[in-house]
């Protein structure tokens, strides 16, 4: 009798282990605060997923960049040791040198074409490029349009970009496109930001406009400009280390709720952007619409910028993308 209580006794504790291993709960690195529309479009995904998987798969967010930068925590989901993150393509650049495509500026001219190229064919194929670098990415969210802001005058036609300094990222393709504006790019961290336009060292930025208001850069600057020269998309991240532990029915779960959260997480994107805007306007800053006439002029200035990196992201793949948007 000993030895089939010992083998039942095996039996139950491992069970209990594989049960405890089941209910590990999961870590969601998130770069913004839980109120933003990233944060926001977070919290409703691992309430799906929750929901989803009956309590199976549990989630825990860590918010305002509480595990690391974007580049800290994708290394980290490589390695395995966190499971989920969100952050924008242009972290992905260095890995998969066609998402740059996505960093195009004036790719888009509105939501629906960035939508298009994004939840399609194309965007499909960036992803299914992920797992070779230890990445599984789940959809498409929204870190929305890039508008202009500067203390010196409106910018309504390419010419006014003229002579600005100009916060610039690290990114090559960000500074030429700067330059090919006509305006001087200086390479700024964001911590760095609101004191380098606060003490002028630099004349103007562009950022998302809910993104404006959370750094509050509408105290050092006196206008804002919606140029929407570059469009910001977020993908949510699993680790492949974790992914491949994963039931193809879990893995369902987390798919479907990334695609559901999509939806909701644009909305509150978009909501947030309007919002923002009126705010900083009733509190002094002056906002400037661009004339499509203009803004197509300020593309036609910045087309060596994509004849530059059209090679980098491959000659098929800028065709793909330019085909859909009908663009010359």
């Amino acid at each position: 009798m000993k030895p089939m209580h010992t083998l039942m006794a095996f039996a139950i504790a491992s069970l209990l282990a594989g049960s405890a291993l089941a209910q590990t709960t999961a870590k969601f690195a998130v770069t913004l605060p839980e109120k933003s529309h990233q944060g926001q479009g977070v919290a409703k995904f691992v309430e799906l997923v929750e929901a989803k998987s009956k309590g199976k798969i549990k989630i825990k967010p860590f918010y305002n960049g509480a595990l690391g930068n974007d580049v800290q925590v994708t290394s980290a989901l490589q390695g395995g040791t966190i499971e989920f993150t969100v952050p924008q393509t242009t972290t992905l650049t260095g890995m998969v040198k066609e998402f740059e495509i996505l960093d195009f500026p004036f790719l888009f001219s509105n939501e629906q074409e960035a939508e298009k190229v994004l939840d399609g064919a194309t965007g499909q194929k960036l992803l299914d490029k992920l797992p070779a670098k230890g990445l599984v990415g789940l959809a498409y969210w929204e870190n929305g349009f890039f508008n202009a802001t500067n203390s010196k005058h409106p910018i309504a036609k390419v010419e006014d970009f003229q002579g600005l300094k100009f916060r610039a990222i690290q990114a090559k393709i960000s500074q030429e496109t700067i330059k090919a504006l006509g305006a001087n790019p200086v390479p700024l961290a964001v911590p760095e930001l609101y004191t380098a336009l606060e003490t002028r060292t630099v004349d103007g930025q562009g950022t998302p406009t809910a993104v404006i208001a959370a750094l509050k850069l509408n105290e050092v600057q006196k206008y804002l400009s919606l140029t929407k020269h570059a469009y910001g998309a977020f993908v949510p991240l699993v680790s492949k280390k974790f992914w491949d532990k994963l039931s193809e029915a879990d893995r369902a779960v987390l798919r479907d709720a990334a695609l559901e959260a999509r939806t909701y997480q644009r909305k509150v994107a978009r909501e947030q952007a309007a919002s923002a805007q009126a705010q900083m306007a009733a509190k002094g800053l002056l906002v400037n619409e661009v004339a499509p006439a203009e803004r197509a002029r300020m593309r036609d200035k910045v087309k060596p910028v994509w004849d530059m990196f059209s090679k980098e992201v491959g000659q098929d793949m800028f065709a793909e993308v330019t085909r859909q948007l009908d663009t010359k």
